[in-house]
């Protein structure tokens, strides 16, 4: 229906915008999806969610490429890890409970908050230079953080974004930009493996990555205009977010 396209639209097009500077677009896109889709499978609204973000991931990943200076040598072999690791995690799905993982996650994330709120420097700007080693640590953090976005999900652009600051001395400008590629990768895969599992809404995944695109341009611009801090604040809110409807979801559950 048209209202649904342009509702959904808009919804796409600001996950897009927000998506491109800091990750979390999956926070805005998954719960509109499962609440205007009620009676559709799940594994299909997740793989028409990744249908959707794959198209604004990879132009920000495209601009941000033309302005910052990426660093190939840790984000590929990151990526290529992440690739097999997202494929891993959702077939995992079928084995084990994914709920098992929210007390974890929020733990998690309070530290990462914490962390980055109480370190005034960290993440403005580049710490170190990067050495050989660095590639097979980026193999195995491709590969932990590919696994968690295929089993789980929530929060992986945040958790990509601390680990490239935190791991391989980038600013939070470069990490966000080294972090689509590593999205990309475990988009395509989760896609692959949701469309031989079930049924895609194409038309509507399609329609919101058009939408998605284009709020992913809007939200580069923004990014490479404001700077490492503007990511960084930005960050902050997003896993701030995170935070609560992870807590709010475990409470929600225990009642």
């Amino acid at each position: 229906m048209p209202l649904d396209f342009l509702f959904l639209g808009a919804v796409a097009f600001f996950a897009g915008m927000v998506d491109a500077v800091v990750g979390g677009g999956g926070l805005i896109q998954i719960p509109v999806l499962l609440g205007h889709y009620p009676q559709v499978a799940i594994p299909t609204l997740f793989g028409t969610n990744k249908l959707a973000s794959i198209a604004g991931t990879s132009a920000a990943l495209w601009r941000y490429a033309r302005s910052v200076q990426i660093p190939w040598k840790v984000v590929v072999p990151a990526a290529l890890a992440a690739l097999a690791g997202a494929w891993v995690g959702a077939a995992v799905v079928a084995w084990l409970p994914r709920e098992a993982m929210r007390p974890l996650v929020l733990v998690l994330m309070l530290a990462v908050a914490i962390y980055t709120f109480r370190r005034k420097d960290f993440g403005h700007a580049e710490t170190r230079e990067l050495t050989a080693a660095d590639r097979w640590r980026a193999v195995a953090f491709g590969a932990v953080i590919g696994f968690y976005d295929g089993f789980f999900g929530p929060g992986t652009g945040s958790f990509l974004i601390f680990g490239f600051v935190r791991l391989f001395g980038m600013d939070f400008l470069r990490a966000s930009a080294s972090a689509k590629l590593i999205n990309v990768a475990t988009n395509l895969s989760a896609i692959g493996f949701f469309a031989s599992h079930g049924p895609l809404l194409w038309t509507v995944g399609l329609v919101m990555a058009a939408c998605n695109l284009a709020g992913a341009h809007v939200g580069t611009w923004l990014a490479l205009r404001r700077g490492t801090a503007f990511v960084r604040q930005a960050f902050l809110v997003v896993v701030s977010v995170l935070i609560a409807k992870l807590a709010w979801e475990m409470v929600k559950g225990a009642t």
